[in-house]
């Protein structure tokens, strides 16, 4: 199957030089931008209720923009002033780089994971002796609780944010050859918004173990899965992927007509093939389950 168009469930990039432009530039690709989620701040009275008071803390754990967004929010809305001896733990280079927007980077201190929250749970290991509190959504990675349980830290989660379905019902005919998703909630999203959805030849592309895990609870075939060691991006594992689907594609054409009834059927047929492979290989098993029933969205 030739990947012709692509819907990220993201915010389209703002930087001109994206990698998933150069993608499409590449690849001749149409890639369209859609957030399946959105985000609704907590209001501040709604927050007090939790008596969860900020200044109990010494040390804050950011796992994403959007946490860093609304802690910072709330902390105004609450009239709180963060004091200068506050650490922050940040899940990632790009969110302790985006930190800079909030505060002066120079003068606090902060530490850095280098991309998963284990990895970050090495870091606060080192400082058991914090007491941290931990921004997230009502919807919060199963990990995080499970890593800072394990390891005996001294934490608090604290719901600053709510993740919410976006309404998706002018896509109802726009049909997609990859889907490309990035959180749980953008899987729920696809099943409240389309919930007789029919994956079929549609490829489905997940970032991260929690992504996965809901892409083949919720039935569906996985074909491409990132972070990978030698694509730690998605626009990396999708490339990696529509490479040897070329190949494939290629080595079909070239192929003697005796060996071939219809050209274009075995071509299509030796892609597949070896792009199941090489994906297998890349990324592990499959999911097993069956793809969900339904309608044709």
């Amino acid at each position: 199957m030739k990947i012709k168009n692509i819907l990220v469930t993201q915010p389209a990039p703002t930087d001109e030089k994206s990698p998933y432009w150069a993608l499409a530039k590449k690849f001749s690709l149409r890639i369209d931008f859609r957030p399946f989620i959105r985000i609704e701040p907590v209001p501040g009275q709604e927050f007090r209720q939790e008596r969860i008071a900020v200044l109990d803390y010494s040390a804050i754990v950011l796992t994403s923009r959007n946490a860093v967004d609304h802690f910072f929010r709330m902390c105004k809305e609450l009239r709180i002033t963060v004091p200068e001896g506050m650490k922050y733990f940040c899940v990632s280079e790009s969110v302790a780089y985006y930190l800079q927007k909030h505060i002066t980077y120079r003068k606090r201190k902060v530490f850095i994971g280098k991309l998963t929250f284990g990895d970050l749970m090495d870091v606060i290991k080192k400082h058991k002796g914090e007491k941290f509190l931990v921004p997230c959504s009502d919807i919060q990675k199963p990990e995080i609780p499970h890593l800072l349980n394990k390891a005996g830290v001294n934490y608090t989660n604290a719901v600053f944010y709510r993740t919410v379905a976006s309404d998706l019902s002018d896509l109802k005919n726009i049909k997609y050859d990859m889907l490309v998703f990035f959180s749980p909630g953008d899987i729920e999203s696809l099943r409240k918004n389309f919930p007789d959805y029919e994956q079929k030849d549609t490829v489905i592309a997940a970032f991260g173990p929690t992504t996965v895990k809901a892409v083949q609870d919720a039935g569906f075939r996985l074909d491409i899965k990132a972070p990978l060691p030698e694509a730690p991006s998605m626009t990396g594992a999708i490339e990696l992927f529509l490479k040897q689907g070329d190949k494939a594609a290629a080595a079909a054409a070239k192929a003697p007509p005796a060996k071939r009834a219809s050209p274009a059927r075995k071509a299509a047929s030796l892609a597949k093939a070896a792009v199941k492979k090489t994906v297998g290989k890349a990324t592990g098993k499959a999911s097993k389950k069956p793809a969900a029933k339904g309608p044709k969205k």
